[in-house]
């Protein structure tokens, strides 16, 4: 057909006997913004590299532009009708040239005219809002900056189709929404086609289409409405004291069970609402049953049940039934006036926060907003400029040595010995903490039951899959049973299956074990997870409270959430931004809006031609982030313009 821009038969890639994509079908129409979703391994970038002509494949026929794909040449053919940006932050740019230089440079290389290429590097400035930018060194942009400027230096030589590799891994969920707009407002407004991949599985429903890649083989393809029927069910939430006794009833009965603060959020598979209400209120006899609604299922839920709740060795086993630790009132980290100057820079200023014991604490924030320096602080690798605090028990100026050996700390640049295997690295970090022979068994049998690490023990930790790894090194973190852990964005890259066995596991040494918790993520769906918050922007917290009382601050504030269903959904993002409201964003044929003012919203939308009338959805902790850190941005942009 015409309108087919890549499509893929039977296509697969080995590297040395291991299989990365496996006789995949697929096909790409154009103008779509489409999606290739799933976790590290996937096989994503070995399809989408194959689709740029970089990449050569052992299986199948893959055709783009109605170009085959056998040979160089061919590959060539159509190499100028195709912009590749690949995975990682700025890889495809020059950290020393300044972003007016680096869009130059890659007009050059492109052999773009020069007038042509001035012309479009000042439109696509414009769009991304990087032309106040253009003499910073790219090495000095922020992560979102640089993944807007890979995005401007892929679009200079207007291609047809343009393939993104994870453009939002890393990237702070304002920067990421952000990088959303933009491109589905250039999707709109200049007819392009998008193949774009994501771990991110909240992201899915930013597409117009899409496949749900596991392990090399693909899932289910289709629009998300279309997917999200493949596994049907309904989500119960609820909250029920005792929390861990419920929990334990209802994750016999439904793998798809997990902690969400002091709520308990399930999976009940083919059921409509009011038999899943039953079925759950029945189980939950006898328990104080405080709170239960029923919503409709998201994407990851549907992913998950797919692979039927459990799969591979990727959840974790259920840890021993133990008595419940009460949670008490005892402080495990006090953080007093912290902060930290580098030079005239200062990274945190004046930040007070506290975290009981049995506690799991989310510390969130764009990048760049100190949540990292915080933790070095407090864990003593990093002196304070002034300001005190307390972490277990210990005054962490004072007493560094004696923190670090009751603290458990899983950073995130660095937390295992690649090169060794599971039960060396155990035992170096059982050295290290200072455990004796016998200890050092016993917490080696401790970390494999937690970790689900049987069958791996000689496994090198380079060779395992992600979730499993991170298993590992909090294991390693926790070898030496401490009372307090610090976690830096612990379950990056982590597939969903991964990142709801580790939750599982932080919820039960919460619980179970009273261990207090320091969390950072980017993934917003985590820190619903968490049982309070504090939010970091510019190296000072904004706000602090649990996550449902920050939902409900901002619903006050700003009014409700809605979402609208429009086929040309990216271009009314203009037109209402104009009518005045702000808090706009695309999410692939819907809209969600943030507004107090719902009646007023569906006269505009039907003075725009829209048809169906908007829908009330419930508020997420991302768009509790986005609303927060874009109002405090423009309180700090209007601060600026007036000095």
């Amino acid at each position: 057909m015409d309108d087919i821009l890549i499509k893929a038969s039977g296509f697969g890639k080995r590297y040395a006997g291991h299989v990365a994509v496996d006789t995949l079908d697929m096909a790409v129409r154009r103008g779509e913004l489409y999606g290739l979703i799933g976790p590290d391994g996937a096989g994503k970038s070995s399809l989408m590299k194959a689709v740029a002509g970089v990449l050569s494949y052992e299986q199948g026929s893959l055709e783009v532009f109605g170009q085959l794909l056998d040979s160089e040449r061919s590959a060539e053919a159509i190499k100028d009708r195709i912009g590749l940006m690949p995975q990682g932050l700025g890889q495809n740019l020059y950290g020393d040239l300044t972003v007016e230089e680096n869009v130059d440079f890659f007009a050059r290389l492109r052999l773009v005219p020069r007038a042509e290429a001035a012309a479009r590097k000042e439109q696509l400035l414009a769009i991304t809002r990087l032309a106040a930018f253009r003499q910073r060194p790219m090495k000095q942009l922020s992560g979102g900056m640089k993944q807007k400027l890979g995005l401007v230096c892929t679009l200079i030589h207007a291609p047809q189709l343009i393939i993104l590799d994870e453009p939002t891994t890393g990237v702070d969920p304002v920067s990421r929404r952000d990088f959303w707009a933009i491109l589905a407002e250039l999707i709109a407004g200049q007819g392009l086609t998008a193949l774009v991949s994501t771990a991110y599985m909240d992201e899915a429903s930013r597409f117009n289409r899409m496949s749900l890649l596991h392990q090399g083989r693909k899932l289910a393809e289709g629009t998300p409405a279309e997917i999200l029927q493949q596994a049907p069910g309904s989500i119960v939430q609820c909250r029920v004291e005792p929390q861990l006794a419920a929990m334990q009833r209802l994750a016999a009965a439904w793998p798809q069970c997990e902690a969400m603060g002091p709520d308990i959020r399930l999976f009940v598979p083919e059921a409509n609402p009011d038999a899943a209400r039953l079925q759950v209120t029945t189980l939950l006899d006898g328990l104080d049953c405080r709170q239960l609604d029923v919503l409709e299922p998201e994407l990851e839920d549907v992913f998950v049940a797919m692979l039927g709740g459990q799969q591979g060795g990727s959840a974790a086993p259920a840890l021993a039934a133990q008595q419940p630790q009460p949670a008490g009132q005892e402080l495990a980290i006090e953080a007093k006036g912290l902060s930290k100057r580098f030079g005239d820079f200062v990274a945190v200023g004046d930040v007070s926060f506290q975290v009981r014991q049995g506690e799991i604490f989310g510390l969130l924030g764009a990048n760049g907003a100190g949540k990292t320096t915080a933790i070095k602080m407090l864990t003593g690798i990093l002196p304070p400029s002034s300001g005190s605090g307390r972490v277990a028990g210990a005054d962490m100026k004072q007493a560094g040595a004696l923190i670090k050996s009751r603290i458990g700390y899983m950073s995130q640049a660095f937390s295992l010995y690649l090169d060794l295997s599971v039960v060396e690295n155990i035992r170096l970090y059982a050295g290290i903490y200072g455990l004796d022979r016998k200890a050092r068994a016993v917490r080696l049998q401790w970390i494999l039951d937690m970790a689900g690490l049987h069958g791996h023990e000689n496994d090198l930790a380079a060779a395992l899959p992600m979730g499993l790894r991170q298993r590992l090194a909090l294991g390693c973190a926790l070898v030496h049973q401490p009372r307090v852990l610090f976690l830096d964005e612990p379950t990056s890259g982590v597939d969903p299956l991964g990142r709801r066995a580790f939750w599982d596991i932080l919820f039960r040494l919460s619980r179970q074990d009273g261990v207090a918790m320091l969390v950072t993520t980017h993934y917003m769906s985590e820190a619903e997870h968490c049982d309070h918050l504090a939010l970091m922007f510019a190296g000072k917290v904004v706000a602090d409270a649990s996550p449902q009382q920050m939902k409900q601050q901002v619903l006050a504030e700003a009014g409700q959430l809605y979402q609208v269903r429009a086929d040309n959904a990216a271009a009314l993002v203009a037109p209402l931004r104009q009518a005045g409201f702000t808090d706009v964003s695309p999410y692939g044929t819907a809209l969600h809006v943030l507004t107090p003012d719902v009646a007023r919203l569906g006269a505009v939308l039907r003075d725009l031609g829209v048809q169906h009338p908007p829908q009330a959805r419930p508020i997420a902790m991302e768009d509790v982030f986005v609303q927060r850190v874009s109002q405090l941005e423009a309180q700090k942009a209007a601060s600026g313009s007036k000095s």
